[in-house]
């Protein structure tokens, strides 16, 4: 299950698909999508899903506060991808710009557990900016029409911005929370309790099919997005090549390169999970995140 709408960022998954990568491992895959991170959570925790795409803050939240039957087993965003969605003409620079602006961010995007945390981090009170949650398909239209001055989405979304602002005349601007201090793993992969205690060896050979069909997707950008394309048709396919494309350096990077892809570094993990527990207002004693964290054989 994919943590969001299908577009260029998740190709991946299709892209193991379409390409027979998840067949040559023995593993028939059908993709479903979620309404952000919180809700492939919960689809995990109820059996609905095997395996999940998702922010890690999400998980890390609903393990400290409803003890979850899910893990993180494969990092692959090392650095967050959490930003700010603007236009050039706003006059918004920073986060305390948004002040008596109008913020719109997804009903379960897994961003909504840090923000407080991101305004407390830049001086601002934690509810001095309350962002009014939509449907993650409404968010382009109404930062287009006005409606709202910005929104929170994930940077690899913003090519599809392009040409909704487009229609109206406006350019997008973005405004990555990494810019303003905030640092941790984002989309990791995660598995029920479930999967993992009856059927690891079934897991172990989908993450690592999963990890080929990452690699070999970044190599191949067209490829992934005709992947997408042929699976979802509605998805524009220049716009697909762009979104991947915008992805890959939140995977490869300095971090990636250091701890090898898929790993979950001790003390960045506990930097993810410090962010989340101030963010509800939790010791970070409370929770050893790598409890949340699941190694597969």
């Amino acid at each position: 299950m994919i943590d969001w709408l299908p577009a260029g960022d998740k190709a991946a998954a299709y892209y193991g698909v379409e390409n027979g990568i998840f067949e040559e491992a023995g593993l028939d895959v059908s993709i479903a999508v979620g309404r952000g991170s919180s809700d492939v959570v919960t689809k995990l925790a109820t059996g609905t899903a095997d395996v999940g795409s998702g922010g890690l803050a999400a998980l890390l939240q609903a393990v400290a506060t409803e003890n979850v039957p899910v893990k993180a087993v494969l990092s692959v965003y090392t650095i967050q991808p959490d930003s700010i969605f603007t236009t050039e003409d706003s006059g918004i620079e920073s986060i305390a710009d948004l002040v008596d602006k109008n913020l719109a961010t997804a009903t379960f995007s897994s961003s909504n557990v840090v923000w407080p945390l991101l305004l407390e981090a830049n001086g601002l009170a934690p509810d001095a900016i309350v962002a009014t949650k939509v449907d993650p398909g409404a968010l382009a239209p109404m930062l287009a029409t006005g409606q709202m001055d910005a929104t929170i989405n994930w940077s690899t979304v913003a090519p599809a911005y392009d040409a909704v602002l487009a229609e109206t005349g406006k350019t997008l601007k973005v405004l990555p929370w990494s810019d303003f201090g905030y640092e941790g793993y984002g989309l990791s992969i995660f598995a029920s309790d479930t999967m993992l205690a009856e059927r690891p060896e079934v897991l172990a050979r989908f993450l690592d099919a999963y990890t080929k069909a990452t690699e070999a997707a970044i190599a191949d950008p067209a490829g992934a997005a005709a992947a997408l394309k042929k699976m979802v048709p509605e998805v524009d396919e220049a716009t697909a090549v762009d979104q991947w494309t915008a992805s890959i350096p939140l995977m490869e990077n300095e971090i990636s390169e250091r701890d090898g892809m898929g790993a979950f570094d001790p003390e960045l993990l506990a930097t993810t999970w410090d962010w989340v527990a101030r963010s509800l207002d939790l010791d970070p004693a409370s929770l050893d995140p790598a409890r949340v964290i699941a190694t597969v054989e």
